[in-house]
């Protein structure tokens, strides 16, 4: 496909367009784990995080197809977000200082790349197929997207600032999706038969209520025990 031809920058479009359209729920899972960090660390951890994101993205668009046929696979990506969603929900902002820092940059970008992973693995097939088997104009388009997801997460990281119920709705977002990934795995479905739309979305819905729950009374046993501490080291 020649660079100079109409249909190249159409299918270039397609894939900008569509990987952001698709990324929309990992921007979220940036801002969430880049939020807990210093302020001089969020925009490291966002870019790093989805520079890294993209170039596994790439690589996973590469065998995508393969992959989605592996059973079980979305079984335990499913249950890798659950455990995400928790996490990220039920994190303490507390800072003690410049060791907790460097440990939280490093555990912000782990947290980003596995939840990239996970929630890719259908996004990809889109774009993919927008790539026709180009795999330069694939990576080209996916390079090209890096600072709009990169704008999005800042963004979304202002706006959970100043609304931090959209910390929880972003959670239960995670449930969701691994409510959803959950029902299609291959295996499920090969055992099961194959899930109506109402089917998926109860799971999902009950995916997202486990996240927020579990969440919720997690950071509510941290608060007490943290009130417990202090108790304990005030004067008699």
């Amino acid at each position: 496909m020649d660079f100079t031809s109409a249909a190249y920058w159409a299918a270039l479009g397609s894939i900008v367009l569509a990987n952001i359209v698709l990324s929309g729920d990992n921007a979220v899972v940036i801002a969430m784990a880049a939020r807990s960090l210093p302020a001089h660390q969020q925009r490291k951890a966002i870019f790093w995080g989805s520079a890294a994101a993209i170039v596994m993205r790439i690589i996973l668009t590469l065998i995508a197809v393969e992959m989605l046929k592996w059973p079980y696979l979305k079984v335990v990506g499913a249950l890798l977000l659950l455990y995400i969603g928790i996490s990220l929900l039920s994190e303490d902002n507390g800072d003690d200082g410049g060791h907790k820092e460097i440990g939280g940059m490093a555990a912000a970008i782990r947290t980003i790349l596995v939840a990239d992973l996970v929630m890719s693995l259908d996004n990809v097939l889109a774009v993919a197929a927008a790539a026709k088997g180009n795999t330069a104009l694939l990576i080209i388009g996916l390079a090209v997207s890096i600072p709009l997801i990169i704008f999005g997460s800042t963004l979304l990281l202002k706006v959970m600032d100043r609304f931090p119920i959209i910390i929880t709705l972003g959670a239960a977002l995670l449930g969701f999706l691994a409510g959803e990934m959950l029902l299609t795995d291959p295996a499920v479905v090969a055992r099961f038969g194959e899930p109506s739309h109402a089917a998926i979305n109860a799971a999902g819905a009950v995916g997202a209520a486990i996240v927020v729950a579990t969440g919720l009374w997690m950071q509510r046993r941290a608060r007490e025990r943290s009130q417990e501490k202090s108790r304990d080291k005030s004067p008699a």
